[in-house]
């Protein structure tokens, strides 16, 4: 996630992702749909529903979530057409048909919000780091590796706007920047732990190929699937489907041998 001059007018692709999203979610909640665990049967509630400062000093009823949501949603699309510095809060209780108390009443203020959308991504992109496949030399880890790219973007189109706006320190402030970084390495750890865990160690012709320096291989392999996401996500017309294969297919052959 590198920084940015600027974002632009991303367009309401993303902010729609997310809307039809959150529409799927069985409880109501706002946010993505959140990436399915191996062995996790039931669908906790979003990180973000418990609002912003002013919320979270209170147990809020099904009525203030809801009111939250729209909110966030508003929020996320205002981000996502005109970028965070140009965003206002007026434009956001406008979108959401509320009132500027009412926005008051659950975030301090516009960098409240953000980050009250920031924690359902953090929270969706640490599901995906930990749900990263131990990929075997074989069609089978082919394949489970291509199904995690996959989920790594439907999971990015979801929280792009934000995303987005998180690679830039000079408009998030230094320590929110430090967290994107900080979740940026974990997924590049998960990256090389999956990658070389079924790697044989006594077999050096069949090691991975990246000459003891999996971590950077695996960064490197992420910033391109990250750069790649970022720029579908900005309106950039990619044929995802067909990248998300060859971006797989270039990670999987980042580690084998030939």
């Amino acid at each position: 996630m590198s920084q940015e001059a600027s974002l632009g007018s991303a367009g309401k692709s993303a902010a729609n992702t997310a809307s039809q999203h959150a529409e799927r979610l069985p409880d109501g909640t706002a946010g993505g749909q959140q990436p399915s665990r191996a062995g996790a049967g039931v669908r906790h509630r979003r990180p973000s529903l418990g609002g912003g400062l002013p919320a979270q000093q209170r147990e809020l009823g099904a009525q203030g979530r809801q009111t939250v949501r729209r909110l966030l949603e508003a929020g996320l699309a205002e981000f996502d057409e005109n970028g965070f510095q140009a965003a206002r809060v007026e434009d956001i209780v406008r979108r959401a048909k509320t009132s500027h108390g009412t926005f008051y009443l659950y975030f301090a203020n516009k960098d409240d919000l953000f980050r009250t959308l920031l924690r359902d991504a953090l929270h969706d992109m640490a599901i995906i780091t930990d749900d990263f496949p131990v990929v075997t030399s074989n069609e089978a880890g082919r394949a489970a590796l291509r199904r995690w790219v996959r989920a790594f973007t439907e999971t990015y189109a979801v929280h792009g706007p934000v995303i987005r706006i998180l690679s830039q320190a000079e408009i998030v402030g230094e320590k929110v920047y430090a967290d994107g970084l900080q979740l940026l390495f974990r997924i590049s750890e998960a990256i090389a732990q999956g990658m070389t865990a079924a790697s044989d160690p006594n077999a050096s012709q069949s090691a991975p190929s990246s000459g003891g320096h999996a971590e950077l291989t695996a960064l490197a392999c992420l910033m391109m699937l990250e750069r790649v996401n970022y720029l579908a996500s900005a309106e950039v017309r990619l044929p995802m489907d067909e990248m998300n294969d060859r971006i797989a297919d270039i990670i999987y052959a980042a580690f084998r041998s030939s």
